[in-house]
């Protein structure tokens, strides 16, 4: 069993450091085109050798308890969509070696250095995507690696996030995001560098644009290579690449000007595939799918044709102005990136199924059966703990009494605290164990002006459970601001819709 921390085998350098960093997202781009065209319908036998192309593994290697609950469904029987998508830097074959570089990773430790959350909206209305810097340093729960029986201990120290692919595969990406959202993740697609060049050329020219002439590569020869002239132009193949790797060049030359190049590719990309009608030509669909499907690793639940084709068709009800490209907000901490509050907002956002494309989210009514209150209040238990700890502050000593004495004086005289250690949950939440329960889960929420986003089935509640979480540190009103529905500035958001953008250009790069 290996303790907390970072994997022994890893070895990474400084300059190895320096050229993932410039890679950053190039992948996901490519596994969105997968999803959005769907062409994989030829013959039985053709079928079947794309079904043997695709390799599979485990979706989530945490603990199954400590995962969210999905989220349930709307009146119309539909649910949110979460799919994660994950670029890895693995060095594991010649042509890897070849495109990746950096000679002394060759079969080294691989990283998620792309991580993207794609949500689609229970009525498939709109579709966010959220990218997260692969710097991010967040607390990598234990995962079991399921080919090795190896457990990786959970991180005590905040870890970059992309370590967490080294941790037993990309179910331990997916066990990470989960902790850290609070979002149930679905899926995930992984994708690697030769599945990239392969689907880039597949694809075709997709449209860009630069304000300015730009050469990306300074006096030491660090940057991309990307040459442009001012203006428009398709890219394809290397040319691709070099755009998906440029961070010098771009604005100040952060991940932040980086991450927003990659939208636009993308953007770009997924109108390209929905319109331009020569992607119909069968030889360049048979390319694609084959490219694909040999690229691709998937979880379990999602390993054939046929199971991809039908995501590509769920995604492809979403209007491509209901598309948003956002960047998980963040700040620098040395040479790492930790979250701001406003990505936890952004997170809220995406868990509540609240488009980050600007409109108003439709509130859902249930049926009356499961919104009528099971007991009075007096007959009614709850068991209140206290999450209010959270990365950077102590949890609030006493607050699961405090709340449980303002829960006695509104009737509920059967609230109880839990005495436990304190956990750590962004947001406050009211759990019950069985649909027998979820009246009297509502009456309390509705008592305390708790959102009914926040009343959540979970099997490992015991009882009706009022956990307090890090977004109701003080006072006896909940305040969730149920208006704010804004994406926050910072997560520099963009529609999929909006043709007219350009690239801003460092002055110090333009020639």
């Amino acid at each position: 069993m290996r303790s907390g921390g970072r994997p022994s085998t890893r070895g990474r350098g400084a300059s190895r450091s320096r050229s993932r960093r410039r890679r950053a997202l190039r992948w996901s781009s490519t596994v969105l085109a997968v999803l959005i065209l769907g062409a994989a319908s030829a013959g039985y036998l053709y079928y079947r050798q794309l079904n043997s192309n695709i390799k599979k593994e485990a979706l989530n290697l945490g603990d199954e308890k400590d995962r969210p609950v999905r989220a349930t469904s709307n009146a119309a029987g539909q649910t949110p969509l979460n799919i994660l998508l994950i670029g890895s830097d693995a060095r594991d074959s010649k042509v890897n070696q070849k495109l990746g570089g950096a000679r002394r990773t060759f079969d080294g430790v691989p990283l998620a250095d792309v991580q993207m959350l794609v949500h689609v909206s229970a009525d498939r209305s709109n579709m966010s995507v959220v990218s997260m810097p692969r710097d991010t340093l967040l607390q990598i729960p234990k995962c079991t690696d399921p080919d090795s029986g190896t457990v990786y201990e959970a991180t005590v120290l905040p870890t970059p996030a992309n370590e967490s692919l080294g941790r037993g595969g990309p179910g331990c990406t997916v066990a990470t995001w989960e902790k850290f959202t609070g979002i149930h993740i679905d899926h995930f697609l992984q994708i690697d560098f030769s599945g990239v060049v392969a689907m880039a050329d597949a694809i075709g020219g997709v449209p860009v644009c630069v304000d300015a002439n730009i050469y990306s590569r300074d006096g030491q020869g660090h940057g991309s290579g990307l040459k442009l002239s001012k203006g428009t132009h398709p890219v394809k193949g290397e040319q691709a690449l070099q755009w998906l790797r440029t961070r010098y060049g771009f604005g100040d030359g952060s991940d932040l000007m980086r991450a927003r190049a990659q939208h636009m590719y993308m953007n770009s990309m997924v109108r390209l595939l929905r319109e331009n009608a020569t992607l119909g030509n069968p030889g360049r669909l048979r390319s694609l799918a084959e490219s694909a499907t040999k690229a691709l690793t998937v979880d379990d639940d999602l390993g054939t044709v046929k199971k991809l084709y039908d995501l590509a068709v769920e995604l492809r009800r979403v209007p491509t102005r209901g598309i948003t490209m956002a960047t998980m907000p963040n700040r620098y901490a040395g040479v790492r990136v930790k979250p701001t509050q406003d990505a936890y907002t952004l997170f809220r956002l995406v868990r509540e199924d609240i488009s980050l494309a600007g409109t108003s989210r439709k509130e859902t009514a249930r049926t009356e059966a499961s919104d009528e209150p099971v007991g009075e209040r007096n007959q009614i238990s709850v068991l209140v703990r206290n999450g209010t700890r959270t990365d950077t502050q102590s949890p609030v000593s006493g607050r699961a009494s405090t709340v449980t004495r303002l829960l006695a004086d509104i009737g509920f005289t059967k609230a109880t605290a839990d005495t436990t250690r304190a956990t750590s949950q962004k947001t406050t939440t009211v759990r019950y164990p069985s649909v027998s329960m979820e009246g009297d889960a509502r009456r309390v929420a509705k008592a305390l002006r708790i959102p009914a986003s926040s009343v959540r089935e979970s099997p490992s509640a015991s009882a009706v459970t009022l956990v307090v979480g890090a977004d109701w540190r003080s006072g006896t009103t909940y305040d969730v601001r149920r208006n704010d529905e804004r994406v926050p500035d910072t997560a520099d958001a963009l529609n999929g819709a909006d043709k007219g953008k350009c690239m801003p250009v460092n002055s110090n790069y333009v020639w």
